[in-house]
């Protein structure tokens, strides 16, 4: 399959595929993060939004919120989840903003969709324009050399008839600057059992590399991968949540 075609193949049931993830706690996180680190404003964009539900919970705070994806289908869906946001089909590698904003989020490691180290490159530089004066760009990543191949996650869920099984898993070959995002969706209807897998080339990038990109735009600070409370990153997990502040440099 071509490069996000599940996603908008499947964009109906991407909730069902995320049923898992706790938006409320990532959200609630970023804006907790914001009020320490950042400039207090109420402007917010999300990358990679799929079908809107940071935004969702970032309007519910006041925020005025936009978001872009690549993919059309989950912007539609995003619309009608949160008609008071903006959305626009952008390249979050190459996006821009018609006014500053203040935070930016960018969730669900969908910062390695960057696919290259080029590429994301130009994603941290694009956000770094985005951002008014000590804004805040949020968002989760794992670090390459920390992947285990072995590991996946699963979860299961329902719509009407319809039974799913979700799984998913990170693979590195051990060099390059790319690993993959392996998926596979499992649907059963009655006798009848559908099955699509997928893909998707991501960006492969150890956290040193990471703060080394980001270091001439941004003061950074790392934490642990923990949206329940904020504890220093310990320099050894695979997982992690960045904190980049916008100054002067």
């Amino acid at each position: 399959m071509p490069d996000n075609i599940l996603y908008t193949d499947l964009s109906a049931y991407y909730d069902l595929m995320c049923a898992d993830i706790d938006y409320q706690a990532q959200s609630d996180t970023a804006h907790r993060l914001h009020q320490i680190f950042g400039n207090g404003g109420i402007g917010h964009l999300d990358l990679g939004c799929g079908t809107g539900p940071h935004i969702r919970h970032f309007i519910d705070r006041g925020y005025h919120c936009s978001g872009l994806d690549i993919n059309q289908p989950m912007l539609d869906i995003a619309q009608q989840r949160c008609p008071e946001a903006r959305f626009s089909q952008q390249d979050m590698c190459m996006f821009t903003v018609t006014e500053p904003v203040d935070v930016i989020t960018c969730f669900l490691y969908s910062i390695h969709y960057s696919g290259d180290i080029t590429k994301l490159k130009h994603c941290i530089s694009s956000a770094h324009k985005a951002l008014s004066a000590n804004g805040v760009f949020c968002f989760n990543a794992v670090d390459k050399n920390k992947i285990n191949n072995n590991s996946f996650t699963s979860h299961t869920a329902t719509q009407g008839s319809n039974e799913f099984i979700f799984s998913s898993k990170w693979h590195y070959c051990g060099s390059g600057e790319q690993q993959a995002l392996k998926l596979h969706i499992q649907k059963t209807t009655a006798n009848t059992t559908q099955s699509w897998q997928d893909e998707h080339p991501m960006v492969a990038i150890s956290f040193k590399e990471l703060q080394n990109l980001l270091n001439p735009y941004f003061e950074v600070h790392i934490f642990e991968h923990d949206f329940q409370k904020l504890i220093p990153w310990n320099k050894e997990s695979g997982n992690a949540l960045f904190v980049c502040v916008k100054t002067a440099k």
